[in-house]
């Protein structure tokens, strides 16, 4: 294959010194015989061989402790140093992962091969994040109205940030998974009653949008705490329009050009420029946060945050002021006062969409705040 072939090139172009080849590999382990089976393991490394790669390092993937006899039979028939031999066992948690590899000296072999004068990592704020997931002691169940639940990866950044933020409130998130094609303002509170809390995360085109507005709509009416993402913010902001300011038929430009309400359409000096892609607003954007805000409170009264953005339509300003008269507040605007970012409905318990994806800068020790905003809100609506 041609990336193994560059990786057998780059160790000649670079040096060996500043190259380390880890492989990882199973181990099976056979209940029946009571045994594992080392041959897969020295197969593909021959395979890896005859392609003029060598591995450094082996990582073995096993439900059972291997035990030293094992890893002694590796390290001879696959030319490694037997404490290059390092064991990836079946965990309870993914995080409890890091500290098994430490605990093994993963980290000092990779710096020692490559010659790195590097500290010793300090894993004491992970393992008391691990020790905190593994005992957590509340649960909050979170309806995710999408388009794509079908294929639950396609959300795989929300759903973390959503386990990120459970982890600050000691509390582990159920994500009850519901189709927005099938949300209807028949069946709407059949399928949302249950929830401690709404997300309405992201999507591209008109699929799933109405049932989206419906779930939008109960938690709004219904005061269950609701966090919308890029397009659930468009949303948020057209479901308003209709119901509330009784604008019929609003929408979005993107989604119904002929609408008389636009509620979002696209910026004017975009209209004309015929590159789609030249039109996304992509990547790290600032935004100026209005004081005495549910958005300011979750970001503990910062005055700007910097979050990464994908999305083409805006909310159209010239509705601005109709939106604020009907209590509908704008917490958070681009620093030049243009655009959108935050918007919320500061009577209810927590009521907040953004345009940004703050999913994408959460960390299982550093949950987004946002996130954790909405996620402490549905935890007390549990209770």
């Amino acid at each position: 294959m041609p990336f193994l072939e560059a990786l057998r090139q780059m160790k000649a172009d670079v040096g060996a010194d500043n190259v380390m080849y880890i492989h990882t590999t199973l181990l099976p382990y056979l209940k029946a015989a009571g045994e594992m089976k080392t041959k897969p393991t020295q197969h593909s490394v021959k395979e890896l061989r005859g392609l003029g790669i060598q591995p450094n390092m082996l990582v073995i993937r096993t439900e059972k402790s291997a035990g030293q006899g094992i890893k002694n039979k590796l390290a001879q028939f696959c030319d490694v140093a037997p404490e290059a031999v390092i064991e990836s066992l079946d965990v309870e948690h993914l995080y409890q992962i890091p500290l098994n590899l430490q605990a093994q000296g993963m980290d000092q072999i990779v710096c020692d091969h490559l010659k790195l004068d590097a500290p010793v990592a300090d894993m004491t704020e992970w393992s008391a994040m691990v020790d905190k997931v593994m005992n957590l002691e509340k649960q909050v169940k979170i309806s995710l109205v999408g388009k794509y639940v079908e294929l639950q990866d396609a959300y795989i950044s929300v759903v973390e940030a959503l386990k990120h933020s459970g982890y600050a409130n000691d509390a582990e998130v159920k994500i009850n998974w519901i189709n927005a094609n099938d949300v209807t303002v028949e069946n709407a509170a059949e399928l949302l009653s249950d929830a401690d809390g709404i997300i309405v995360p992201g999507g591209f085109g008109q699929r799933g949008t109405e049932g989206k507005i419906q779930a939008i709509r109960y938690a709004r009416e219904n005061d269950v705490p609701m966090l919308g993402v890029c397009l659930g913010m468009q949303l948020t902001c057209i479901e308003f329009a209709r119901h509330v300011l009784g604008l019929e038929g609003a929408n979005s430009a993107e989604l119904a050009p002929e609408t008389k309400y636009p509620i979002i359409d696209i910026m004017r000096d975009q209209v004309d420029v015929e590159d789609m892609g030249g039109t996304l607003r992509l990547g790290l954007y600032p935004s100026k946060l209005k004081r005495g805000s549910k958005a300011a409170a979750a970001y503990h009264n910062q005055e700007v945050v910097q979050r990464r953005h994908r999305h083409r339509y805006e909310f159209n300003n010239a509705f601005r002021e109709q939106f604020e008269a009907a209590g509908f507040v704008f917490s958070g605007v681009s620093p030049d006062n243009r655009l959108v970012e935050i918007v919320e409905i500061p009577e209810n318990k927590f009521f907040v969409a953004c345009q940004y994806h703050p999913e994408l800068s959460s960390r299982p020790n550093r949950p987004e705040e946002l996130y954790t905003a909405f996620v402490t809100a549905a935890v007390e609506n549990s209770n």
